[in-house]
C-alpha cells in the first residue's frame, strides 16, 4: 500500500482540520464497510490456511492421529484439535 501526500489528495480545509490533531505522522485511513477486506484476503494467506485446515481434517478422517498431524504440520496437538473441532461446530 503506497503512502500518499495529504497535500495532494485532501482539500485544504480538511488538511487544516487534520493538522489540528496530527502533524508530521503517518495516519492509516481504513476502508469503509463492505469494501474492507478480511484478514489475509488480499495476499491469499486466508485461502492458504483454509486449504491446510481442510487437508488436516481430511487426513484425520482417513485415520491419521492428532500427534502425527501435529508433527507433519509443525503445530501443537491442541492446535490440531482446534482446527478439527472448531470447524465441526461452525458447519
Amino acid at each position: 500500500m503506497p503512502y500518499l501526500n495529504a497535500d495532494g489528495v485532501l482539500p485544504p480545509e480538511l488538511l487544516s482540520e487534520i493538522q489540528k490533531y496530527v502533524q508530521g505522522a503517518l495516519v492509516y485511513v481504513p476502508r469503509q464497510g463492505p469494501e474492507r477486506l478480511g484478514w489475509g484476503q488480499k495476499n491469499g494467506a486466508r485461502d492458504e490456511l483454509d486449504r491446510r485446515n481442510a487437508a488436516i481434517r481430511e487426513a484425520k478422517a482417513c485415520g491419521r492421529t492428532i500427534d502425527e498431524l501435529a508433527d507433519e504440520y509443525c503445530l501443537s496437538a491442541d492446535g490440531i484439535r482446534k482446527i478439527l473441532y472448531c470447524n465441526r461446530r461452525a458447519s
